[in-house]
């Protein structure tokens, strides 16, 4: 009985040391091409709100408090990774050279993309969420333009944190497509 019990007590202290589990958003499907008016697009780093800012998977629960797991965390911090598939996003929609920042080209770029986020969350109504402004600001007598968006990925409220990365995928490339329609 004393060696299971210290058995037991050996695994809990094991799985309290345990390492996080991390999760990447996989690829989405970019879908059909995007005529945009700039060969060129440098798209500075995503603007976070705080909880979205950390490696910690944030959901919103029935309540309409954000939670999360400390546990299961993001593969890469959001601000980062959300900037790197926009870009690749829009390249991939558009057939534009488009760049996270710092601009990696010799020449600028034709214009400079910013992108704000104020929600950034699996919610507790099944879907996840994605809302802000954008700003495209054009070189060289280009026409600036600014929006806002609100992008939503069907999400079943059971879903784990392998399902949220897939919904937050689906989520940056639908604001992907937003952006290069009405804003480039």
């Amino acid at each position: 009985m004393r060696h299971a019990a210290l058995l037991a007590f050996v695994a809990l202290l094991a799985a309290c040391g345990a390492d996080p589990v991390r999760f990447a958003a996989p690829p989405a499907a970019s879908g059909e091409r995007v005529a945009i008016g700039f060969s060129s697009v440098e798209v500075r780093e995503v603007s976070m709100p705080a909880y979205a800012q950390g490696e910690e998977i944030w959901r919103e629960s029935p309540e309409g408090a954000l939670i999360s797991d400390p546990a299961v965390l993001w593969a890469d911090l959001p601000p980062r990774a959300v900037t790197l598939e926009l870009a690749r996003q829009l390249s991939a929609l558009t057939g534009a050279r488009i760049a996270a920042e710092p601009w990696p080209f010799r020449d600028y770029p034709g214009a400079v993309l910013e992108v704000r986020v104020d929600e950034f969350v699996p919610g507790a109504d099944g879907r996840f969420r994605l809302s802000g402004q954008y700003y495209v600001a054009a070189e060289e007598g280009g026409r600036d333009r600014t929006g806002t968006f609100a992008t939503a990925a069907p999400l079943s409220p059971e879903a784990g944190p392998r399902e949220i990365a897939a919904a937050r995928a689906v989520a940056v490339r639908d604001l992907a497509r937003l952006i290069a329609e009405n804003g480039l």
